[in-house]
């Protein structure tokens, strides 16, 4: 049997670096054959991160971020080829969700917004690439994201029970997937982006590291209150946020009322602010005799102190990994966006209009041909 070969590429809120890997979905099958990850250069992420944080930025600036982020995605796809000796020629297509640096699908001109130029890395891989992703959903009235649910019903559903996949990275989302339902899901909230960012402005540290920092302090629950009297979390899904409302400017504004909370014990609330807002969202599920198992990917489920934190909270759940049922913890959304890739270049939907509020389900993203 013949393998077809996806690439997907995934840099996602964190901003940490570029996650690459090589599918095959031949006969449906889903199966990881190689996997990589290029760290973000420090000047490029302090650059990425400036723009997110300040929501504008100059026409020069956008540019040349747009081109750089093209290069890098370029480069890991070659050194991925490479590590695995496998041939250019062999992958059908490359799926690239690019960097997201503004997200806003209920804004009064909704838009949203993601570089990382699709046009040097078809030319340079010599490989069909696909970007652009969201705004097609967008286009017919969705929120443009989440996108991976429908990838998550085609691997992980189980008719014997209701499981759920949690991704935490920069951002956390959920895929509901119940057997004979359409896949739902949405955006709980923040994951790891404010806890990367306190850490990063207190210690010079770029995350906490197995959740070390946090586990120091004690969480101040007034403070915790706080965070959690945000308007997002009363809205009902379809819905998906970003670092455009979640940032270390929204932090310091709610810490504005607490002076003396040390900022150990920040740290600490934060973890409790992720863990809380997403045990909140799937207490909402109906109530079923079903099992219940929820699926955690992304660089949360590396942190010890939020995985306990969230097997506590959730006492009738099956707290597991992704990395368990058979696909790696830090490659599920690249996996995606390569099986995204694999439904346009076959002309087949890849959105879920129960996900994103989409009026109807679409082929999504751009084709770059590589010449």
């Amino acid at each position: 049997m013949d393998k077809e070969l996806y690439l997907g590429i995934m840099s996602g809120t964190s901003l940490d670096g570029v996650d690459t890997v090589v599918m095959d979905f031949s006969q449906n099958h889903f199966q990881m054959v190689a996997c990589g990850f290029t760290p973000m250069p420090e000047t490029l992420r302090k650059s990425l991160a400036a723009l997110c944080l300040r929501g504008e930025g100059t026409l020069r600036e956008l540019g040349e971020l747009d081109n750089q982020l093209g290069h890098l995605y370029a480069k890991s796809v070659q050194d991925l080829l490479l590590s695995s000796g496998i041939k250019a020629a062999d992958i059908s297509a490359i799926g690239c969700h690019g960097q997201t640096i503004w997200h806003a699908p209920q804004g009064d001109v909704p838009f949203t917004m993601q570089i990382g130029d699709a046009n040097v890395i078809a030319a340079q891989t010599g490989i069909t690439t696909i970007a652009d992703f969201r705004r097609k959903d967008m286009a017919y009235g969705g929120q443009g994201a989440p996108l991976v649910p429908a990838f998550h019903q085609a691997l992980f559903s189980d008719p014997q029970q209701l499981t759920v996949v949690l991704n935490i990275g920069g951002m956390s989302n959920i895929s509901i997937l119940q057997a004979g339902e359409p896949a739902r899901g949405y955006d709980t909230g923040p994951g790891n982006v404010l806890m990367d960012a306190w850490i990063e402005r207190h210690l010079g540290l770029s995350y906490d590291n197995g959740g070390q920092w946090a586990q120091q302090g004690e969480v101040n629950n007034a403070l915790l209150q706080q965070l959690l009297s945000e308007s997002f979390f009363a809205q009902p899904a379809p819905k998906s946020t970003g670092r455009e409302l979640f940032s270390l400017v929204w932090l310091l504004d709610k810490l504005a009322s607490f002076p003396d909370v040390s900022p150990v014990d920040v740290q600490a609330t934060l973890v409790e602010f992720t863990g809380v807002s997403i045990r909140d969202e799937l207490l909402k599920l109906p109530h079923t005799k079903q099992s219940r198992s929820l699926l955690v990917c992304g660089g949360g489920a590396k942190n010890p102190l939020l995985m306990a934190r969230l097997a506590d909270m959730l006492p009738d759940w099956t707290v597991g990994t992704t990395t368990e049922s058979g696909l790696d913890i830090d490659y599920v959304e690249a996996a995606a966006f390569a099986w995204l890739a694999c439904q346009r270049m076959h002309n087949l939907p890849g959105n879920v209009p129960e996900v994103t509020g989409a009026t109807r389900a679409v082929p999504l993203g751009v084709i770059y041909p590589a010449d």
